[in-house]
């Protein structure tokens, strides 16, 4: 019998009660994935520059067009009161994920619980055979898979996501050009595969939230001059050596980076909606590399410091500016 095979549907009626008891108890969603340039180390100093309109009760939208772990959007659902939170990404296994725990939180704890389960009792050379073939299965799957029509394969397969996320090397997210997940196992002796707790937090707070999956530029149609929108694209490598866009199976190269900044001025300059988005600072590698001044002139481009968390070469991990820039 196969792990997705042994979900204990009488326990589904218990995670509905917790459910259900997670809205008034003030607990607090965070993000459920660990994701490369996640920014929950970067929340204070983010809380510094949103608008003051979001205080005041002016702004009554927030729109993520790259939404990724979620972080921003957890921190400001959690700090504002906001009538609706429109999450966009165009990688599907994502946005699958993100309207998994929206819709069926039980049942996905379920799944999960029976997979961390499995592994766990294995010993280190058979976690490593249990983990390929999830992510074999998980990969063999994807070209006939059916992202448009909601069904239980769904939940299946944000459970694979998920627990390989939580026992995959260094906890990346990667796919090749094919739209494969094509990180190692990494050797984690205890990995922390379900957070029941969490994942509960975040079903409710994702509903307030219409998840799409699409190109940035699909959140056009949802703009006002009464909406935050962050923009938190694939960075810009700081190095050819550096190199990390594939998120997706779309690469976001400079090409990308410039149609972005063309967008972010045509929100800015159609709608007068409040704009923030973050990308690398090239100057941590070369002082001369005025690419995002150029592209973003005559906006606020504003500087944070963050740790460089996910890097093959130890040495170069530590603390670098990242940038931060505002229309407001």
């Amino acid at each position: 019998m196969l792990w997705w095979q042994l979900v204990s549907f009488d326990k589904l009626l218990y995670y509905s009660t917790m459910l259900a008891n997670f809205t008034s108890n003030g607990n607090q969603a965070k993000p459920f994935l660990k994701w490369a340039g996640g920014k929950s180390q970067l929340l204070p100093q983010f809380q510094e520059f949103y608008p003051a309109a979001l205080k005041t009760g002016k702004i009554d939208k927030y729109i993520e067009p790259f939404v990724g772990g979620g972080a921003v959007f957890f921190d400001v659902s959690k700090r504002f009161e906001l009538e609706t939170f429109y999450l966009f990404d165009i990688n599907e296994e994502l946005v699958l994920t993100y309207r998994v725990i929206q819709k069926e939180p039980n049942k996905l704890i379920q799944y999960l619980q029976e997979m961390a389960k499995s592994y766990l009792a294995l010993s280190e050379e058979k976690r490593k055979i249990f983990y390929y073939s999830v992510r074999d299965d998980f990969n063999s799957s994807q070209p006939q898979f059916d992202y448009q029509f909601y069904s239980d394969d769904w939940v299946v397969r944000a459970s694979q996501l998920m627990f390989m996320n939580r026992t995959c090397f260094n906890g990346l997210f990667r796919l090749n050009s094919r739209g494969a997940f094509n990180v190692p196992h990494g050797r984690y002796k205890n990995p922390s595969i379900v957070d029941v707790e969490n994942i509960l937090c975040v079903s409710q707070t994702l509903q307030k939230a219409e998840i799409s999956c699409g190109d940035f530029t699909a959140c056009e149609k949802w703009v006002t001059e009464n909406s935050f929108v962050y923009f938190d694209p694939p960075y810009r490598p700081l190095s050819k050596t550096a190199s990390f866009t594939s998120y997706s199976k779309y690469r976001f190269e400079d090409e990308e980076q410039i149609r972005l900044a063309q967008f972010f001025r045509k929100l800015d300059e159609k709608y007068g909606a409040y704009l923030m988005l973050s990308n690398s600072d090239p100057t941590n590698e070369d002082q001369q590399d005025d690419f995002f001044e150029r592209l973003y002139m005559g906006f606020n481009i504003h500087k944070v410091l963050a740790n460089r968390m996910i890097n093959c070469d130890a040495t170069r991990r530590g603390q670098i500016s990242e940038l931060l820039i505002t229309n407001y």
